[in-house]
């Protein structure tokens, strides 16, 4: 009776339902293509990658067969062995599995109950009643409630993206490390060459009468800084080594091999900044991950919206103590009365303050990005004017001291001192300079990774 006049109440009423029904399955459709395209993105994110995130970047090479490390290599083996990799994965994983479960009907009910008294009884029946029941909410609630579960779904995803990237900064900024700490060792034993032949050259003085015996001393006290200073590298080339290695979630005095000779980074200066933001602000994870954020914000606020409508009930239910067949079987309808308004408006209100707070953090992570990006490009620009400086300038310079002051003291044009105040010159601008070289290639890591790419720059590479 009641099912006749829902239906038949107003033609217009089984029309807006309808229509409601096609609307819900269209949007259950968009969420089932949404989903299938995060797992099938889920699912592509264990195979190995390159980390490249372009085409042409050839195979990369093995860090147990590779001769020679290069950044390539070494982001790559990052990327693929690193515990935080995988953990993001696995939470992107329980994310896109929670829809499921949000946008599922509770299980059906089925009750039991029996007339213990009949049991035995030779005046009555065997008593029994069994009861199916089905809870059914209000149209829309189920995919409100998947939507929410979708968007945490798509924000673990670029948390995920995220993860890749700070990890592959963290690699490329190590490996410029270690290529610095490696070539200062070897600059170092070229200077405690070069200091021990001062010494010889000034003892030979000394022998001739042209020194007196402090300079010879003065060369074995320097030289005693040079040594001093190969400890402390070598102490910093271990510890570089153990960080890179706890990346490669190895044991961290696990051998590594070499780095490149020279980092040969093309001084190329970044593009105008308006261009570098517009691309950053479309590639960065972080973005993308508040976007996604604020989207299930407003489908939760939604949601909260359609608590003030009622929810359903259905049940069957077959009672055997009914002497009439006709009543022992029965069908049943149950709704909720949503009365508590004031708790349902406080869950609108909570949902629409959420929604404001996600949409000004979004406005605040837009800000960080542009930000990062200028202040990336600034640091690049800075740092390959340093490069060019010690390399047309400084290096030249100080090379050229050296060579005058070398000869000079020979031919007692020069004092001592400023042979040795040359050496210490020409020691600490070729530091500077392989130091600046690194820095160079830290800022170009940081100025891709600001654009939302992996920071996997090989030597020779082109500049963002």
């Amino acid at each position: 009776m009641f099912r006749r006049y829902w239906w038949a109440s107003d033609p217009r009423d089984g029309l807006g339902i309808a229509l409601l029904t096609i609307g819900l399955s269209a949007c259950a459709g968009a969420q089932n293509q949404r989903h299938d395209r995060l797992n099938s993105a889920w699912r592509a994110s264990a195979k190995p990658q390159d980390g490249s995130g372009g085409a042409g970047s050839g195979k990369v090479r093995s860090l147990e067969t590779a001769q020679v490390l290069d950044r390539v290599t070494f982001v790559h083996a990052v990327l693929k062995r690193n515990p935080s990799v995988e953990a993001s994965r696995q939470a992107w994983r329980a994310a896109l599995a929670e829809r499921a479960q949000a946008s599922a009907l509770d299980d059906p009910m089925l009750e039991y109950s029996f007339a213990p008294l009949s049991i035995g009884s030779g005046n009555v029946p065997y008593g029994q009643v069994v009861t199916l029941s089905q809870q059914l909410p209000w149209p829309g609630k189920k995919a409100l409630a998947g939507e929410v579960a979708l968007a945490e779904a798509e924000t673990a995803a670029e948390d995920f993206a995220a993860t890749r990237l700070r990890l592959a900064l963290m690699a490329s900024l190590l490996f410029d490390q270690y290529y610095a700490v490696e070539r200062s060792l070897e600059l170092n034993q070229q200077h405690n060459a070069l200091v021990r032949d001062i010494k010889a050259a000034a003892l030979a003085q000394y022998e001739t009468g042209r020194a007196s015996q402090q300079e010879p001393l003065q060369a074995e006290v320097e030289l005693a800084h040079v040594e001093h200073e190969r400890i402390v590298m070598t102490s910093r080339r271990a510890i570089i080594v153990a960080q890179m290695n706890g990346l490669l979630h190895r044991a961290p005095q696990t051998r590594l091999p070499p780095p490149p000779t020279t980092l040969d980074l093309p001084l190329v200066f970044p593009g105008p900044s308006t261009a570098l933001q517009k691309e950053a602000l479309s590639n960065r994870p972080e973005l993308k991950s508040q976007r996604a954020r604020v989207r299930g914000r407003q489908a939760a606020r939604d949601l909260a919206d359609r608590e003030s409508y009622p929810d359903f009930g259905v049940m069957a239910s077959y009672n055997s103590m009914w002497a009439m067949p006709e009543h022992q079987w029965m069908l049943g309808f149950s709704v909720n009365v949503p009365l508590q308004l004031g708790r349902r408006r406080g869950a609108v209100e909570q949902a629409d303050a959420r929604i404001a707070q996600a949409t000004a953090e979004l406005l605040g992570v837009s800000d960080e990005i542009r930000v990062d990006v200028e202040k990336a490009r600034q640091r690049l620009i800075e740092a390959g004017h340093v490069v060019r400086l010690y390399r047309n300038r400084l290096l030249p310079a100080a090379r050229a001291q050296i060579e005058a002051a070398r000869s000079g003291y020979v031919t007692g044009q020069t004092t001592f001192q400023a042979l040795i105040d040359s050496e210490r010159s020409l020691r600490n601008v070729e530091l500077n300079y392989q130091q600046s070289l690194a820095t160079l290639g830290a800022r170009r890591a940081e100025l891709v990774r600001a654009l939302g790419r992996i920071p996997r720059l090989a030597s020779g590479g082109s500049a963002p």
